[in-house]
């Protein structure tokens, strides 16, 4: 862990929190000019503690009405296979996630699909891609909490 000192990270948690803020509004709440302001958010870029700014959206209202968890069980587990799969999950913009997991299930999967059709045609081109041990997926009924924003400690220590 990047050993960051009380300003970086309030900064970083106000970019987490709303990355279109002015360099003058992010400076003022964590108590700096915009200059060093400014320069920090290029360190921590520079660093790599702040990989990208994004705008999230709403994905039903862009018509991704289902989202899945999908559990991958690999048949093998060899380089072979792995590179086979993380190639054959690049190619498919319908999964947002992909973790390699310990325990019951080797891979997770978050995938975003308009619908069951939908779903359906996914699910056969990523079993066409890559053998697959066994595949579980999970329909989420209601997202009740969601945040990007990691709990980044912004107390003085």
């Amino acid at each position: 862990m990047q050993d960051l000192d009380l300003i970086d990270r309030k900064i970083v948690a106000e970019l987490m929190r709303d990355a279109t803020l002015p360099i003058a509004q992010i400076a003022e709440k964590v108590g700096l000019s915009q200059t060093p302001c400014w320069k920090r958010i290029q360190k921590l870029e520079a660093q790599g503690v702040l990989t990208g700014r994004v705008a999230l959206a709403d994905p039903v209202k862009l018509g991704f009405g289902i989202l899945v968890f999908v559990e991958i069980e690999a048949p093998v587990h060899s380089p072979e296979w792995r590179d086979a799969f993380t190639r054959a999950v690049a190619g498919l913009p319908e999964i947002m996630e992909v973790y390699r997991m310990a325990g019951r299930m080797d891979y997770l999967l978050r995938v975003a699909v308009p619908d069951m059709t939908a779903f359906d045609l996914f699910y056969k081109r990523l079993t066409d891609a890559v053998p697959i041990k066994n595949v579980t997926s999970h329909f989420s009924m209601e997202r009740i909490r969601f945040s990007t924003a990691y709990p980044v400690d912004t107390r003085n220590r």
